[in-house]
């Protein structure tokens, strides 16, 4: 197998996230790829762009969402990597809701749900990375299989490059695929 050498960039697959947070009031939400698991406790993070609106909304309130928005709601979740909260009004892109705390809007037309709470925030560069206590999880009913969310039923969006995919199938599961290795020796 020949590797060919290409540009230092981060090129994916990351996946694509709307972080939510009430900026001035109203929910604002941008798309970001920066965004996953800390550790194996219960903690996100997500990477916001210092001039971001939402920014200011997040480090206002010191909670934000992240929500998974499944592969037909393309569109709309381009549309808020690409357009500013500070000149277009994005709180009604989608229906938004609050867990019983009311700190940060989450998306009801995304599969999926987090609501997280900062517990530190690290300057890199133009951006802030946000470290957020996971505080609240929520998915449709319809996503779950034998009570746990299904990733295919989810539907979320990978973005690798500039282009958007969705999941099609699965090809092994953590923990046990591998195995087969260790019993064929």
């Amino acid at each position: 197998m020949e590797k060919i050498k290409i540009q230092n960039r981060p090129f994916g697959p990351f996946p694509t996230m709307l972080v939510g947070a009430d900026v001035n009031g109203k929910p604002n939400y941008v798309t970001v790829g920066a965004c996953g698991v800390v550790s194996l406790k219960p903690m996100l993070y997500v990477s916001l762009k210092s001039t971001h609106y939402t920014t200011a909304g997040v480090k206002e309130n010191g909670y934000f969402s992240v929500n998974i928005p499944p592969a037909d709601l393309v569109e709309l979740t381009d549309y808020c990597g690409i357009v500013s909260g500070k000149r277009m009004d994005k709180s009604n892109l989608f229906v938004p809701f609050y867990d019983e705390l009311g700190k940060a809007p989450m998306i009801t037309e995304c599969t999926m749900n987090f609501l997280c709470k900062v517990v530190q925030v690290i300057p890199i560069d133009d951006f802030e990375m946000f470290l957020g206590e996971i505080v609240a999880v929520y998915v449709n009913k319809e996503c779950l299989t034998e009570g746990k969310p299904d990733p295919l039923k989810i539907n979320p969006m990978i973005m690798m490059g500039a282009s958007y995919y969705d999941l099609n199938q699965l090809v092994g599961d953590a923990f046990k695929a591998g195995l087969k290795i260790s019993e064929g020796k």
